[in-house]
């Protein structure tokens, strides 16, 4: 367009409406008007709520990856878990106390055996109560270790009385029955405490020291082959129920931190879903709010186009009369190609948010897929030739004709031909192939020789409004509806588009429609006696 100079009466109203127009926009935000349709589209704050569930999921990962963290982490569930153990258990050692004792009496009447059960019966009671005590006090992280002290202080108190029972002797006890009996004794009481005790770290060897030291002390003393058998049994049997309950307790860690795991991991999937579930029903309300505002406004948009539109054509053609100063007529034909251009961003917009909400209905008819290709290279001709491009034509001949709907088909050729014609350079040359597909269906190549697009470009060029770098820097800009509309369209056909390019070499666009899609001649069907008499001819 050339350049024009404007009167300065029209500058001033034009800088005047500029200055209204941004007033009335701050006064808006200013005054604090609901921004509710930009709240539909943009969600600030999920930003913020992804920070959170990342910051978690990333301590939860931490915690996890590391073992000794992991363990002062469940420490407390741990000792939880054990004080559960003890209170559940509390009545299975009074039982095996009072089996013990009646079987020691039997064997050595003895009023020793009848203190000792005593004795364990209030250091039984002594562990029972710090674990209920325990188990009424909500442990924080600080006092973990103080916890673990009392209870590990308890279990040392419970292996005195053991180490007691471990010194007993049966002088008027004839053969090894006593220290069978003693040995059986241990490696049982050795068996329930690691059973109900591993969930306290050490609290197997905190628990049976006394007693092993006891035996180690009467074994020095007496140096009988039987002693020194007891010590040797007993020991291995801690050391060995000691191993085990350290195996279980790191079993038992690890299950609790792929809970823990999988507890965070559910949470997120939560966090994650609700997110989900905000954001589709927000872009539903922005997607409902769009549609409505398109079914509002085209009216109101096209009806005071059409008069721009008729009445610049008629001042620029001087339909009533010579205009006094050229420059106006000038003015005129720049109103009535703006607002065509206009008019035809108005109808893509409504074209695309029409199949967007479902609502593109096809007029389906028979038609023939070369004559919509000649009609529509016609139609660009003219501007082909403007530019010194050659359009060469390859069409197969007899292609039956396809159930399509005429309006759409052309549509999506004069979008693909106005496209190779606008980025094909002077003198270049556009090539549009008709003919069949391998799957039987018929499709329609436009090929043309100009700058190509690069690949990582291809996936922006077929989205909504999104134009590649050349188109940006061409000269005729578009608004990047025309290839999504040729896609919505095939596929409102149950089509196929194809977009190849190779930078600096050129762009193949490639509708394809199915064989589906292919009216096919039916050879008339005879009647029976039709088909009778051929029989009976050909016999």
């Amino acid at each position: 367009m050339a350049n024009k100079t404007f009167p300065g009466s029209t500058l001033l109203r034009i800088w005047t409406y500029s200055l209204n127009t941004r007033g009335i926009s701050s006064v808006a935000m200013s005054s604090g008007v609901s921004t509710s349709t930009d709240k539909n589209i943009v969600d600030r704050s999920r930003g913020h709520r992804n920070k959170a569930v990342s910051k978690a999921v990333r301590a939860t990962r931490e915690r996890l990856q590391s073992s000794s963290q992991g363990n002062q982490i469940f420490d407390r569930d741990m000792i939880a878990m054990h004080v559960n153990s003890v209170l559940q258990g509390a009545s299975v050692m009074p039982i095996f106390i009072v089996v013990v004792t009646a079987i020691g009496v039997y064997l050595n009447p003895n009023a020793n055996l009848f203190a000792w059960a005593l004795l364990m019966f209030s250091v039984h009671a002594i562990n029972v109560l710090i674990a209920r005590r325990a188990s009424r006090k909500d442990i924080g992280s600080g006092d973990v270790q103080k916890w673990r002290r009392r209870l590990l202080a308890a279990q040392l108190i419970v292996g005195t009385g053991w180490a007691l029972f471990a010194l007993q002797n049966c002088n008027a006890c004839s053969g090894d029955n006593y220290y069978f009996y003693k040995g059986a004794v241990l490696l049982f009481a050795i068996s329930i405490t690691a059973m109900s005790s591993f969930m306290l770290r050490l609290g197997v060897l905190f628990g049976f020291l006394p007693m092993i030291l006891a035996l180690l002390a009467t074994a020095i003393l007496t140096r009988n082959v039987l002693d020194i058998g007891m010590i040797a049994i007993c020991a291995i049997a801690v050391v060995f129920f000691h191993y085990i309950a350290d195996r279980l307790y790191r079993s038992n860690l690890t299950l609790m931190s792929y809970q823990s795991e999988k507890d965070d991991l559910i949470a997120e999937l939560e966090v994650a879903k609700s997110m989900s579930d905000e954001a589709r029903r927000r872009a539903e309300e922005a997607n409902l709010a769009k549609s409505r505002f398109l079914a509002s406004m085209s009216h109101e948009l096209r009806t005071p186009l059409n008069a721009i539109l008729g009445f610049s054509e008629v001042m620029s053609s001087e339909v009533l009369g010579p205009l006094a100063n050229p420059t106006y007529k000038e003015y005129a034909g720049d109103i009535h190609r703006s607002g065509q251009h206009l008019l035809n961003l108005i109808n893509e917009i409504l074209d695309l948010s029409r199949i967007e909400a479902g609502r593109y209905d096809l007029a389906e008819e028979s038609l023939s897929l070369l004559e919509i290709a000649e009609d529509c290279i016609g139609m660009v001709q003219l501007r082909a030739s403007a530019k010194n491009i050659s359009i060469s034509q390859q069409f197969e001949s007899q292609l039956p004709q396809v159930w399509v709907d005429e309006k759409s088909m052309r549509q999506v050729l004069l979008n693909l031909l106005s496209n190779a014609v606008k980025f094909t350079p002077q003198g270049g040359e556009v090539t549009v192939k008709v003919g069949w597909t391998a799957g039987g269906g018929q499709y329609v190549a436009i090929k043309d020789n100009g700058p190509g697009i690069p690949e990582e470009e291809i996936p922006v060029v077929l989205s909504a409004f999104g134009q590649g770098s050349i188109a940006i820097k061409s000269a005729e800009q578009g608004t990047g509806l025309g290839l999504p509309i040729v896609q919505a369209i095939l596929a409102k056909h149950d089509g196929q588009f194809i977009l190849r390019s190779k930078l600096r070499e050129g762009t193949e666009a490639i509708a394809i429609l199915p064989a589906t899609r292919v009216l096919q001649s039916v050879p008339a069907v005879a009647d029976a006696q039709t088909v009778a008499r051929r029989r009976k001819s050909f016999a």
